[in-house]
């Protein structure tokens, strides 16, 4: 030991060495990790971390991502629609829906491109007044499959974004169906005939479920995998069967039965047999009926839980050709923002007006005009730009604009004499294309 430290002072400077050296370790700064959320999170980091994200290309990405949550396409379920993503431009869509409690929303997409395609496909709730939207659910990237089941009431965006230079075709479809079974073999919504929140007692209370009338001795079925949590008959109820669903924390109540086939402690799938309808407790004098309740923190209505919804959208019938092209109105057409059945026309088109067709969805076009105003066209409104409406000689010069804007960059110059096809409109200018094939827009007055 003295052989290695042969001074004696360095034993009594070793209690300072330590004190620096712990010192200096505690002022070291190390960046954390990046952990990311999800998919999409980490690929926009990695654009970060290769500087991507300072390029043009690289901030309409991130704009376009940003710009489909805050201004999503509003749509009512199902809804099924096929759009096409360009790979030369950075484009997002994003669809906004509401969502009852008791409804399973099922999202599925499928893709078709030249090239391998990573798309991200995100779900967002909604949280009001405000408007802040909290990350729910990413679909898979191998099923591009994603499910989910609301908690409560609310309204939830949709964002489909596909990685920087790569496009195609995709076709969405948006489903809600009940999330658990219906509980009386045989039988459907039609056979509810008392409601939740219907009178009870002249008045003094209101019904906490739906009374499911059928034949006594129809079998009633647990509808999802679940716990008896008690058996018994009750005064009011009558025989009664109490089940627990721990994947959706709730309670579900079947009353008036006629038989109880099951006990305590019991696990239960969907579909099994618990007891049958009947008229037991105050029900003697109606006919033999199932009151089948939910409970979470208080009475849910049990309705969407259970019923049948119209789960097959409009069949889309547009020309998948036509995807990402020019078209324009072979009439005045009328435009509607949304295809709600509330939704009523918004704007107006005049004939021979140039859009863009952005997706088919059932019997119509969503469309973007050249001054990027968006919504829906009926498809019979509306043709391919094959044919000029009609040839134009030129009487003076003019520029050839990129858009349909005054202070649109022009692309050449048109002499007097040339011929031009004018092929469609859009307010104050025409659509035309030049003896050499060129696209661009004229002013006309």
């Amino acid at each position: 030991w003295i052989r290695f430290f042969p001074s004696a002072r360095f034993i009594k400077f070793c209690p300072l060495l330590l004190v620096f050296l712990f010192v200096s370790c505690k002022n070291e700064i190390v960046r954390e990790a990046f952990i990311p959320r999800n998919e999409y999170e980490a690929y926009r980091h990695s654009l970060e971390l290769a500087k991507l994200d300072q390029t043009a290309l690289g901030r309409d990405w991130n704009e376009a991502g940003g710009r489909s949550l805050k201004e999503p396409i509003d749509i009512s379920l199902p809804y099924e629609e096929q759009f096409y993503l360009d790979p030369k431009i950075a484009e997002a869509v994003g669809y906004r829906f509401t969502v009852k409690r008791g409804l399973r929303i099922e999202v599925s997409f499928s893709v078709r491109s030249a090239d391998s395609l990573l798309l991200f496909c995100d779900l967002f709730r909604v949280s009001d007044p405000d408007g802040e939207l909290t990350h729910v659910a990413t679909a898979t990237r191998e099923s591009h499959r994603l499910e989910f089941e609301p908690r409560q009431d609310a309204n939830y965006v949709l964002r489909i974004q596909p990685e920087l230079l790569r496009g195609g075709s995709v076709r969405v479809l948006i489903r809600e169906v009940p999330s658990i079974g219906f509980p009386v073999e045989g039988k459907n919504s039609r056979s509810i005939q008392s409601f939740f929140g219907d009178a009870r007692d002249a008045g003094s209370r209101d019904h906490h479920g739906v009374d499911i009338f059928a034949a006594r001795h129809t079998p009633v079925l647990a509808p999802s995998r679940s716990t008896v949590t008690r058996v018994g008959e009750g005064e009011i109820g009558g025989r009664h069967i109490w089940l627990y669903d721990s994947v959706r924390s709730i309670s579900m109540d079947f009353a008036h039965l006629e038989t109880q086939a099951v006990s305590p402690g019991t696990r239960v799938v969907a579909g099994q047999a618990i007891g049958t309808v009947g008229n037991s407790g105050n029900a003697r004098s109606t006919p033999p009926h199932l009151h089948f309740g939910i409970y979470s923190r208080g009475p849910v209505d049990p309705y969407h839980f259970i019923a049948e919804t119209d789960t097959v959208p409009a069949v889309i019938s547009g020309d998948s050709l036509l995807l990402g092209e020019q078209v324009r109105t072979k009439q005045v057409a009328f435009l509607r923002s949304t295809l709600l059945a509330s939704s009523q026309p918004v704007d107006t088109f005049q004939k021979h007006s140039v859009m863009k067709v952005a997706a088919l969805a059932g019997k119509y076009y969503r469309i973007v005009s050249p001054d990027g105003i968006s919504g829906y066209i009926p498809q019979n409104q509306v043709e391919a730009i094959h044919d000029a409406i009609r040839q134009e000689i030129m009487p003076d010069a003019s520029a050839l604009l990129e858009s349909p804007q005054k202070n649109s960059v022009p692309m050449t110059n048109i002499q007097p004499g040339d011929k031009i096809a004018l092929l469609g409109l859009c307010k104050d200018f025409a659509f035309v294309m030049t003896p050499e094939g060129k696209y661009g827009w004229l002013q006309i007055l």
